[in-house]
């Protein structure tokens, strides 16, 4: 029996490891281990069993950014540090069903909020925990990444919570799960 806690809000994104500083980049449409990790550790739950994450569409949006480094400008004895814009296809309305294994892992986790990967990210919980079996967690709409390596996996990032290990998954869409606008 999983013990499911359903959070939404109204954006979401989650930055691909391989977007450094791309000028245009899309929200990753699923959450790797090391993610699902550092959302565990602070509910202080024992283990989130599996996840699903849906969303209506995507945005794109502007952000000015700054350069690490610094230029000198000698003709005006000044320093200065160039600027950008990114732009950043952020998920909408986005809806994460999170499964446990025990009810009062449940009942901690929707008496907190999370964010998906940024402070601005905010989700709330739902009030009503819902319990269902595996099998039935399978047909939730959503993308979930089962975490693992076989011959569909692909390398997802590094681990910053295992010594920068490399992470593998294999995707698992099922439904519908960008639900449209």
């Amino acid at each position: 029996m999983l013990y499911i806690v359903k959070y939404s809000g109204p954006f979401g994104f989650i930055k691909p490891w391989t977007a450094v500083r791309d000028s245009k980049t899309f929200s990753q449409q699923f959450l790797t281990p090391s993610i699902i990790e550092g959302i565990r550790q602070k509910l202080e739950v024992s283990s989130i069993f599996r996840h699903k994450l849906t969303y209506s569409g995507i945005s794109v949006q502007q952000e000015q950014t700054q350069t690490r480094g610094w230029e000198k400008k000698s003709q005006i004895k000044m320093m200065v540090r160039n600027q950008s814009i990114l732009e950043r296809g952020v998920m909408i309305d986005p809806i994460l069903y999170m499964a446990f294994g025990n009810i009062e892992d449940a009942e901690k986790s929707g008496a907190q909020h999370i964010c998906l990967c940024r402070n601005e990210d905010i989700l709330l919980p739902d009030a009503e925990i819902f319990e269902i079996e595996d099998v039935d967690f399978d047909q939730l709409a959503g993308f979930e990444l089962r975490f693992g390596e076989n011959d569909k996996s692909f390398l997802v990032g590094f681990n910053r919570f295992d010594d920068t290990k490399p992470m593998y998954g294999w995707l698992e869409i099922t439904g519908k799960p960008v639900i449209g606008m």
